[in-house]
């Protein structure tokens, strides 16, 4: 993980918007499962984010690469990070809360540190990293509860399969960065979502059927926000904000989104969450601010200083 940049209010900015917009993603994909199915809902969103990013690289005039391995590279980096966590994340929501699923997608940072240490020499746990992972072990256990960890009903099946898309988010990480690093950013993600997109339409087609357009106008609203909007427009965000002030700068989104996905869901869908999914969330958060590391450094300093 990147060592963490000062913040600037532009960077603090771009990812509180970042927060909002993934925050309505979770009810925008939930909303579209209304009538959609879940491979189908992905389809749509790889697909036309795809073609949005596609027009903007050759707007830009950005390079587009012809190496042979860079392209296998993007099909791994689409199945890591879009095809496998966005269907099961979207399968997920069928059968537990938006609001949940935006909690335990906030695991996706855990994982990722955890697997980095395995892969990275550079990556490798200290004392801190090792305090802040299993404080969120914790949170993710306590927002699922013990007894459904062992139990084989939907809504237990559904939680470990949103798990299982973070687990994806984190070894989609290890891939970009012994595949595709040197790329431009906005280059890499048009190319994940044309690798994702070669995936989902043929899964799609063959397990729910043809792809129909003719939708409900309500639920072509949900698929244009996750599409254009959180995924398309979210990928640029994520990379300037990557570029001013670090990936550990990024890991804070993560504290960002549940709360706007809880709220959304409880005024439009209806939805309420066990005191176990808020308590679960906090710790969670404990876990990430530990790993972020700033907010010691700056107790720290106070404490120095006194």
């Amino acid at each position: 993980m990147t060592q963490s940049k000062d913040i600037s209010p532009l960077a603090w900015g771009l990812l509180a918007l970042l927060g909002l917009i993934w925050g309505g993603s979770f009810l925008s994909i939930r909303i579209a499962l209304n009538e959609v199915g879940f491979l189908t809902s992905v389809a749509h969103r790889t697909g036309w984010a795809m073609v949005i990013l596609w027009s903007y690289v050759l707007i830009r005039r950005l390079p587009v690469p012809t190496d042979r391995r860079i392209w296998i590279g993007f099909l791994g980096m689409g199945l890591l990070n879009n095809a496998i966590p966005f269907s099961l994340m979207a399968w997920g929501q069928l059968y537990i809360e938006s609001g949940l699923t935006s909690i335990l997608n906030a695991a996706t940072a855990i994982f990722g540190v955890v697997l980095a240490a395995l892969f990275f020499a550079d990556e490798r746990l200290s004392a801190r990293k090792v305090i802040g992972v299993t404080v969120g072990f914790f949170g993710v256990a306590t927002a699922i509860g013990l007894e459904h960890l062992l139990a084989f009903d939907p809504r237990s099946l559904a939680q470990l399969a949103v798990i299982g898309g973070t687990i994806s988010y984190a070894f989609a990480g290890i891939w970009a960065r012994k595949r595709l690093s040197g790329l431009k950013p906005e280059v890499a993600a048009a190319g994940m979502l044309t690798g994702s997109t070669f995936i989902m339409l043929p899964a799609a087609w063959l397990i729910e059927g043809p792809i129909t357009l003719n939708l409900q106008p309500i639920t072509w609203l949900a698929i244009g926000y996750y599409t254009v909007i959180a995924t398309a427009l979210a990928y640029l965000l994520y990379y300037r904000i990557l570029a001013l002030a670090g990936s550990g700068t990024l890991m804070l989104v993560t504290l960002l989104v549940p709360p706007i996905a809880i709220l959304l869901g409880t005024l439009f869908l209806g939805e309420t969450l066990h005191p176990r999914a808020y308590l679960g969330f906090a710790l969670l958060a404990l876990g990430l601010i530990i790993l972020d590391g700033r907010a010691l450094r700056a107790v720290d300093a106070k404490w120095q200083g006194k």
